[in-house]
């Protein structure tokens, strides 16, 4: 059904079910797929996702993270006016889910955010098979292929130098965090204010063997060696005059990776090679893109596979 998704000033509706998926702004009924910002919004209705996504709102939002919480468990089915569906991993962050929805015999299965590279922080990816499969395209572009995290995070241990690390504060700076610990344990890691209390949310669910230390100035101003300072973005470039240390941004995307002292090339994201792992996985009819720009997929899969972008 071509209309069984449509995109509104409110976000991805499905006028079947009267839900939305990950909505811009606060709707009466909305399924979300994880817990960053462009996807959990505040002041819903009826709010449809996991345990953790809920905390991380939870925290965000406060008292306007949402009314009404379901929490949904993996591969546990559930209904929103006739449309069934279910989630499953997604690999994106902890708590993310891809979505499958079954009407009228059709299977639909949305991404969401997702990645195929292997994390110790959540849950691997899961697929299933649909007839429609809606991906994010983000990196969809044959010149794009993440390399290996590990090898990107070993890249810390060629200096003893103070290292300022720019980071999303909710799902990759715990994975950096456990990447650290584990391929260059000599690091001391230190964390911004705002990155502590979402450590503490992993920590609830079981993420308890991280060693890391919160932001202490007379450490990092007193040159020590080996310390990673994790930081958000905005305190990450109003650093820009810092000096005595180096600059490194975690991210998939070059030019983030522009005028900084190191280039590391982690992303959370699924790259074209992904996207075609996933597609020969689900065995869609048809592929619906989001994000990014779904043209290369269309060239690719050609008169093989229908693909539109929403």
């Amino acid at each position: 059904m071509s209309d069984f998704l449509i995109i509104d000033e409110n976000g991805i509706f499905c006028p079947y079910g009267k839900f939305y998926l990950d909505a811009k702004h606060a709707v009466d009924t909305v399924v979300v797929s994880h817990a960053h910002g462009d996807h959990a919004v505040p002041g819903c209705g009826a709010v449809y996702t996991t345990a953790p996504t809920k905390y991380f709102m939870d925290h965000r939002y406060g008292k306007r993270s949402g009314k009404q919480f379901h929490i949904i468990g993996d591969d546990e089915p559930f209904i929103i006016n006739n449309v069934v569906l279910t989630f499953y991993p997604a690999g994106h962050m902890l708590g993310s889910v891809s979505v499958l929805m079954v009407y009228r015999g059709v299977r639909y299965l949305y991404t969401g955010d997702y990645k195929l590279q292997e994390d110790e922080t959540c849950d691997p990816v899961h697929f299933v098979q649909a007839d429609v499969l809606i991906t994010e395209s983000t990196f969809a572009n044959p010149s794009i292929r993440h390399p290996d995290p590990i090898e990107e995070i070993m890249k810390l241990n060629t200096t003893t130098f103070p290292i300022l690390l720019g980071t999303y504060a909710l799902g990759k700076a715990q994975r950096l965090t456990a990447l650290i610990n584990t391929y260059c344990p000599q690091k001391t890691v230190l964390l911004h204010h705002s990155i502590i209390p979402f450590h503490r949310i992993y920590e609830r669910f079981g993420f308890t063997r991280w060693n890391y230390l919160a932001y202490n100035r007379k450490q990092m101003k007193g040159y020590k060696e080996d310390l990673i300072y994790l930081v958000p973005p905005l305190t990450f470039n109003s650093y820009f005059k810092a000096s005595n240390l180096l600059k490194v941004f975690a991210s998939g995307w070059k030019r983030l990776q522009e005028r900084n002292n190191i280039e590391l090339f982690i992303s959370d994201h699924v790259d074209w090679y992904d996207i075609k792992e996933t597609i020969a996985v689900v065995k869609p009819r048809e592929i619906w893109t989001l994000h990014g720009d779904g043209k290369y997929l269309s060239e690719f899969y050609d008169d093989r596979i229908s693909v539109k972008h929403l």
